[in-house]
């Protein structure tokens, strides 16, 4: 098996996702994908992540992701159909429902299922969709305006290129992003807070970071943060397992790893963190991750 490390900020939520989301994608690619956050030297916390084969699954993961192609899905009949904008990229492809579909027929485009395809292998992203008790994590706007495939178009245009050389440090990795899923705090701002609105400032360029954004959003196909009151939108909690001594060669499986996440107690090392968000504009629109606290090191 091959192994890769790259340094990983606990404290921005989205380069957690990110990481499970390379965990994710590696598994499909590659097989036998697992992750393991290490923080045993805490001047230099690192993911790492193996599975087979003798390429780096960073890079071959990256790799991936420089050829790819982002295209929203929609079941056969979808109501969803009719209100598709051109601007936002070719017409949806089209999914039998007898092969099923992750959730029911949305009531708009915007949270249709996105699939990314380099013409060989497939990777979905679906969660903004979920339809089951579990919270869909959906920090962007656009309940009846642009979809996510549209947003994970454009972060991937941002990519060409560029994912090769960035296999070392991936979350490094910025350029001006108008928009994205809001998945990385290092780009979003409050307006209130900050005393001004960028949008007022048509000559100045936001940057914000595609392969967390993309990376983060697949990493919450199969495991969310826990959002403690379900009537406060605005607060959630998320947990990660690794190693906390340096002798610890431990990979726990991709499985326990997801139910990490939402803070499923584990029979490994684990830190717990507190993520707040605020709202940017319109209440019950866009959220914005504004605080990420450490509750406890076990």
């Amino acid at each position: 098996m091959a192994e890769a490390a790259i340094p990983v900020d606990l404290f921005n939520p989205g380069q957690v996702f990110a990481c499970i989301g390379l965990v994710e994608v590696a598994d499909v690619l590659l097989g036998d994908a697992e992750g393991v956050f290490d923080w045993s030297n805490a001047a230099k916390v690192v993911f790492r992540i193996r599975a087979q084969g003798a390429v780096s699954p960073v890079a071959r993961v990256l790799e991936f992701l420089d050829k790819a192609e982002a295209r929203a899905v929609a079941p056969v009949g979808s109501a969803t159909l009719d209100a598709w904008n051109e601007s936002w990229g070719p017409k949806p492809l089209l999914l039998d429902r007898s092969r099923g579909y992750p959730f029911p027929d949305p009531p708009s485009p915007a949270t249709l299922v996105c699939e990314l395809n380099d013409g060989e292998r497939a990777i979905a992203i679906d969660h903004w969709g979920d339809a089951t008790e579990r919270d869909n994590v959906k920090f962007w706007a656009g309940a009846g305006g642009y979809p996510g495939a549209g947003l994970a178009r454009d972060a991937l245009a941002l990519l060409r290129g560029r994912s090769a050389a960035a296999a070392t440090h991936p979350f490094a990795l910025s350029a001006p992003q108008s928009s994205s899923f809001r998945l990385d705090w290092r780009r979003d701002y409050i307006p209130l807070q900050c005393g001004f609105s960028l949008n007022a400032h048509g000559d100045v360029d936001t940057l914000g970071y595609p392969l967390v954004e993309l990376l983060a959003a697949i990493g919450l196909t199969h495991a969310r943060p826990r959002r403690p009151d379900r009537r406060e939108k605005l607060a959630y909690e998320f947990a990660v397992i690794g190693r906390e001594r340096a002798h610890d060669a431990t990979w726990p499986p991709l499985a326990f790893t997801r139910a990490a996440l939402g803070g499923a107690a584990l029979p490994f090392p684990m830190r717990r963190f507190r993520m707040l968000l605020d709202w940017p504009g319109k209440q019950g629109q866009a959220r914005s991750i504004t605080t990420v606290i450490e509750e406890n090191i076990e």
